[in-house]
């Protein structure tokens, strides 16, 4: 059986790694005595798989978490069953069972949204003034890991709503959009901000 949790990650938990975060959902699935699958070999691996690791430091109200098991089981009241074996930070939102055949959870994505606001007051005008420069550049070429590639064609949106600076990002492997490198193109330290990925969008 393959089953697919949803949920958020906040507070505190947001400095928690990747690698941490899989340690965490298998001992939660242990705990909730889930028939957790494993892969064979000398160290066999939880069979879990979550959609796009969240960069250290973010927030997310939209992290989905595929897992197997090894035999079927009913879903009635397994979200409230896995929160109490969860730590505060950590918000389940939904559990519903997946095809065994769809494909790979991590294939799917291909966008993330992200909701960026500072740690003390909202973004002025000269903000909005540079979101507008930065959607009319034809290209916005950058460096990373001493490679030059283009940040234009994986900025999809980027808007000032509320006091809040809103971007949707490609997500897809190899051409992934990073909300730090758009903040830095508008001059905003990155220390200076707080990062929330809002929404996860899968091919459909």
């Amino acid at each position: 059986m393959r089953i697919r949790i949803t949920f958020a990650k906040l507070g505190a938990l947001r400095y928690t790694g990747h690698l941490d975060l899989h340690k965490l959902w298998e001992r939660a699935a242990r705990r909730a005595e889930l028939p957790l699958a494993y892969s064979q070999g000398f160290h066999p691996q939880p069979k879990m798989n979550i959609a796009a690791a969240l960069p250290l430091g973010f927030s997310s109200r939209c992290e989905v978490l595929d897992m197997r098991l090894e035999h079927e089981i009913a879903l009635d009241g397994l979200r409230e069953k896995l929160q109490q074996t969860l730590p505060t930070g950590i918000q389940v939102t939904e559990v519903e069972s997946i095809d065994e055949r769809a494909p790979a959870l991590q294939t799917q994505v291909v966008s993330a949204e992200y909701e960026v606001s500072l740690a003390e007051a909202g973004f002025g005008s000269e903000v909005q003034r540079k979101i507008a420069s930065v959607l009319e550049s034809e290209s916005i070429i950058r460096t990373r890991r001493g490679k030059e590639y283009d940040l234009r064609p994986l900025l999809e949106a980027l808007e000032l709503l509320d006091g809040k600076i809103c971007m949707k990002l490609a997500a897809l492997e190899g051409a992934t959009g990073r909300p730090e490198e758009v903040l830095d193109m508008l001059g905003i330290a990155f220390e200076d901000t707080r990062i929330e990925r809002t929404r996860l969008i899968f091919q459909s």
